[in-house]
């Protein structure tokens, strides 16, 4: 079973699921911020402060967990990981002060989520070749739907529970009858990461995984991107509920609902037609990709700027949805742009190394940054902080345009 056609599908579905849970039980942080805020007596930098511990959690410990993906078994990785941190949010329920929220969230949670990309990315990789980017886009809709089900899920979960508290039980206990179904259908074939099933048996040694990335130029542009992405998402995710919660009037549940179905629905769709596309035409045109999410970073820019300065909850929402659009747009080619230009067997570690660099940026960014702008200025801080998220995405578009011009062709390597 392990080897035929059929598996690849039940393991994008089970890979699928695992992202769901790995991303809603982060979202719902912030879906919830305003009770946990107010029953824990927060302030504005001590939750920018746990973004930042988050961030730099998920940096240094996905460095290692790449290293580890690429030299032992994937399955074990990827099940211990979601029973880690589903464990973990559950535990969140029982927080009693900011230094154990910090704890559970920041370093339990996002160490534990740490180990799921690397060997999960890799593990899709070596079973979807000529279905590549169609996989990667499925998988990275099971983000979107764990984002944008958090809020209604929260929302119905509080209603039903009557605290926030029960909430993260609930979604932490769901991850781990997960991850038991993992120890028995979870399958990591190694001779399928390979063309002809002759993949090393020896480990790469993790000198040669650093230098195939970072003397590429060309994954280093299209790493850009990715950080650039990780940053606006970490910081809509956490302060967009806010902003929603104090500038139109809603209640704190329901900001979030919306900001996260609205947004995520558009990208989820983006998503599976854009894996669709690019499937048909990367082949022909093998600088599609990065064309494809160039356009979508430049696209998406004016609608960040334009979301901080709408004053009606339509305009906002329409705005966001837009964002949402061009999102999922770049995101189908996220890794694969960059496993274009690494060879197989350095995947997770690969994948290790872009989310160190992503979440060390994004810890400074969404984290440090944002709780300083949001303390500091005001009613103009949402209009400054889109602003900047606008800009990161200019750059990081002129980043990969060096790639596209100048070095993917030279360091493609065809598979």
């Amino acid at each position: 079973m392990r080897r035929d056609g059929g598996y690849k599908w039940l393991l994008l579905a089970l890979l699928g699921g695992a992202y769901f849970f790995h991303q809603a039980d982060r979202a719902i942080f912030g879906v919830l911020v305003p009770y946990i805020q107010s029953d824990l007596a927060l302030t504005e930098r001590q939750l920018g402060h746990v973004n930042t511990v988050l961030f730099l959690t998920i940096a240094v410990v996905t460095f290692i967990a790449g290293f580890l993906g690429d030299r032992f078994s994937r399955k074990w990785i990827i099940t211990i990981s979601l029973v880690f941190w589903s464990l973990s949010t559950m535990g969140i329920g029982f927080a009693s002060s900011f230094l154990v929220v910090v704890m559970l969230r920041s370093i339990a949670t996002g160490g534990g989520e740490s180990f799921y990309g690397p060997s999960a990315m890799s593990l899709l990789a070596s079973y979807h070749r000529e279905t590549r980017s169609l996989a990667f886009s499925i998988h990275q809709a099971a983000l979107y739907l764990g984002l944008m089900l958090s809020g209604v899920l929260a929302l119905l979960a509080l209603d039903f529970l009557g605290t926030w508290r029960c909430v993260f039980v609930a979604f932490g206990a769901a991850g781990l009858l997960l991850g038991i179904v993992f120890v028995f259908f979870l399958h990591d074939d190694r001779q399928s990461a390979r063309p002809g099933g002759t993949q090393k048996k020896e480990s790469a040694q993790l000198a040669e995984s650093f230098k195939v990335f970072f003397c590429c130029p060309s994954a280093l542009c299209a790493t850009a991107g990715f950080i650039a992405i990780c940053c606006v998402n970490n910081t809509y995710i956490t302060w967009a509920p806010k902003m929603f919660h104090e500038r139109f009037g809603m209640d704190g549940v329901t900001a979030g609902a919306h900001v996260m179905f609205y947004h995520h629905l558009v990208a989820f769709a983006a998503i599976l037609v854009g894996g669709w596309v690019t499937d048909r035409f990367v082949s022909r045109f093998p600088r599609f990709r990065l064309g494809f999410q160039i356009c979508s970073l430049l696209l998406g820019a004016p609608v960040l700027l334009l979301i901080g300065r709408c004053g009606t909850f339509a305009a906002a929402m329409a705005m966001t949805a837009a964002y949402g659009l061009f999102r999922g747009l770049f995101e189908v080619n996220t890794h694969a742009s960059v496993f274009d230009v690494v060879p197989a067997r350095h995947r997770a570690s690969v994948v290790g190394f872009m989310l160190l660099l992503a979440m060390g940026i994004g810890a400074f960014f969404s984290g440090e940054l944002m709780g300083w702008v949001f303390e500091t200025f005001g009613e103009r801080s949402y209009s400054l902080a889109f602003a900047l998220m606008a800009g990161t995405y200019v750059l990081a578009a002129l980043l990969m345009s060096v790639s596209f011009f100048f070095t993917f062709a030279r360091d493609r390597i065809a598979e």
